[in-house]
């Protein structure tokens, strides 16, 4: 019963427990065996809290036979980031600074899944505060591939991309400003979605007016991602970026005919980015599935040549602003590469400021050029194949030396500068048989109708449904 348990969908699994085909102490005792087996040879999942895990597994199984109408996801077990503070579990943000820290208090994506029925059971692991595409940290160590367990997870949400992928959990929940959903989804063979600004708001946060990073769900299958949506989504009092999106949207039949759909595609942004040639040649095989599918595929790309500007210098802005007191206080103890970032934020003048507002305004100009002649942006999700797990970053991609440990990360900085909503979708194998995402975008307030397309390639391709082989530890 548990592998058919732990190989369900969170739709299915929620179904089942409704349905009272299964009990949460069913779906938590599968969820914890599935840990134990194969988290040794992951490490996915860093804190785990068994105990208030069965507490709320006995009363989500009460409340079940009480007759009262149960919330969405209702007994569901799951992990959550460890970026996410979580109200009595430790959250560490993968730093040695926060290694004891324990919250008092649920951010809103927390709160938001307890009150449609999660049982919340430990966390997932990150990089130090969600710095880079690859999870490792001084704490808790490296997450590895289930596909190639000597390979990386990607990051910064690679923690939870593993865990779906070995079947811990069905979907999770990420953040992204480079990537950090986007990337492991796409190493790990799972679905990752960044949506547009302020369907999730960011909350709590030092500055509630932030538009670079972003919280969303991470899942085996596009139908959870739309359910997760259902749930986290929705205008806060205390968030002014809102989105005319509703989440009951979220809810309607994913099902779309995509005759007439008129796609760009580029495996370089159209300005050179280095993608090693097998990811290419992987995503490229599948362009014909649109065509399959009734939509028309063109050689073409929005006009990018300001966004990694755009990117670099509001992420380090942001970073200072959130990160700044933490280096000045424990900058012996943070990695190199969370100072780096800090410092070029603390460098930035008005004049850069100037610069970049100007710039992410022509950006956006472009992107509704591309948007009137395209309905989709099509492209690859990273540069690279899962890399040595053993690495902090790629410094090399076809040939090209990268000089920043966010440059092999551009196939998805450049979009997150467009705050563009994003999808990553499983695309396919390489010859070495290791997952590849294809990342698609539309424009603003269009997630939903993205979650349909992907959708639709995902149901003529089933390579989600392609488990990593059985691991042992």
């Amino acid at each position: 019963m548990d592998n058919e348990i732990n190989n369900l969908s969170a739709r299915s699994l929620a179904s089942a427990i409704h349905g009272r085909k299964i009990s949460a102490r069913e779906a938590l005792d599968a969820h914890l065996a599935q840990i134990d087996a194969v988290n040794p040879a992951i490490n996915a999942i860093v804190t785990l809290d068994r105990e208030a895990a069965l507490a709320a597994a006995t009363a989500a199984d009460e409340l079940t036979v009480s007759g009262v109408d149960l919330p969405p996801l209702h007994g569901i077990p799951m992990t959550h980031k460890d970026t996410h503070n979580t109200k009595g579990l430790r959250t560490t943000h993968g730093s040695p600074v926060f290694q004891d820290n324990v919250p008092d208090f649920d951010d809103l994506i927390v709160q938001r899944l307890k009150s449609a029925g999660v049982v919340t059971t430990g966390k997932s692991n990150v990089p130090e505060f969600a710095a880079g595409s690859h999870t490792f940290n001084e704490v808790f160590g490296t997450t590895t591939n289930p596909y190639a367990t000597s390979l990386s997870a990607g990051g910064s949400s690679g923690g939870a991309a593993a865990a779906i992928a070995a079947r811990i959990q069905a979907f999770g929940d990420g953040s992204d400003m480079g990537g950090s959903l986007r990337i492991p989804a796409s190493f790990c063979n799972i679905a990752g979605f960044r949506p547009s600004a302020g369907i999730v708001p960011m909350l709590p946060s030092p500055d509630v007016f932030t538009w670079l990073g972003r919280v969303g769900p991470m899942a085996r299958e596009i139908s959870d991602i739309a359910l997760m949506m259902s749930v986290i989504g929705g205008a806060h009092p205390r968030s002014p970026i809102t989105n005319p999106v509703p989440p009951a949207r979220f809810t309607e039949p994913l099902e779309r005919d995509l005759t007439g759909l008129r796609i760009g595609y580029s495996p370089d942004f159209g300005i050179g980015v280095p993608v090693e040639p097998e990811v290419r040649r992987t995503l490229e095989k599948q362009l014909g599935v649109f065509e399959q599918l009734g939509a028309r595929v063109e050689q073409a790309a929005p006009d990018l040549r300001e966004a990694d500007m755009v990117f670099a210098n509001v992420r380090a802005m942001e970073y200072a602003l959130k990160l700044g007191d933490v280096v000045r206080e424990h900058g012996a103890i943070v990695k190199p590469e969370v100072r780096w970032n800090v410092e070029k934020g603390w460098a930035l003048t008005s004049r850069d400021w100037v610069e970049t507002t100007l710039a992410r305004t022509r950006l956006e100009m472009h992107v509704q050029d591309f948007f009137d002649r395209y309905d989709v942006f099509v492209s690859p999700s990273t540069q690279v194949l899962p890399f040595d797990a053993s690495l902090r970053f790629p410094t090399v991609i076809d040939g090209s030396e990268l000089e920043t440990y966010l440059d092999w990360m551009r196939s998805a900085c450049l979009i997150s500068a467009t705050g563009l909503p994003a999808l990553s979708v499983p695309a396919g194998f390489s010859d070495s048989g290791l997952p590849v995402g294809m990342q698609m975008v539309m424009n603003h307030g269009e997630d939903f109708e993205l979650l349909q397309v992907g959708y639709a390639f995902e149901q003529a391709t089933g390579f989600a449904r392609q488990a990593p082989a059985p691991l042992t530890s």
